[in-house]
């Protein structure tokens, strides 16, 4: 299962995203991308959203433009999206209209759980 991470880059998303993804038992199963690791290019997720992903998994703690885009897209070519935020994030209600799948977190191992078990 090939599964897109999107994400605000208004926070420590290498730290407390990415690192706990990679180092947990998911990465064992799973094949994620992560844009923007090793590389200042563009990734063409507008691309790998028609040809090549089962699912986007985006954290939504914060606000952005960005990520918001990378949600349309993914929902235009029906890729499943779960939406992920830290507990106490106000997270914007327009977004039940790309998701129905919401798992808020209050730490990395509740987060990681509650992925293993959406997916």
């Amino acid at each position: 299962m090939k599964i897109y991470v999107a994400y605000s880059s208004n926070w420590d998303y290498l730290n407390e995203l990415y690192k706990a993804i990679t180092n947990s038992f998911l990465n064992n199963k799973y094949s994620f991308y992560f844009p923007h690791i090793n590389t200042d290019e563009q990734f063409e997720s507008k691309s790998f959203f028609e040809k090549d992903c089962d699912l986007v998994i985006a954290d939504v703690s914060s606000s952005s433009i960005g990520t918001w885009i990378e949600l349309w897209w993914a929902n235009i070519f029906w890729v499943p999206i779960i939406c992920m935020y830290k507990k106490g994030s106000k997270v914007s209600g327009s977004l039940k209209v790309v998701c129905d799948k919401f798992i808020e977190y209050s730490n990395i191992e509740e987060m990681i759980n509650w992925i293993d078990k959406l997916i």
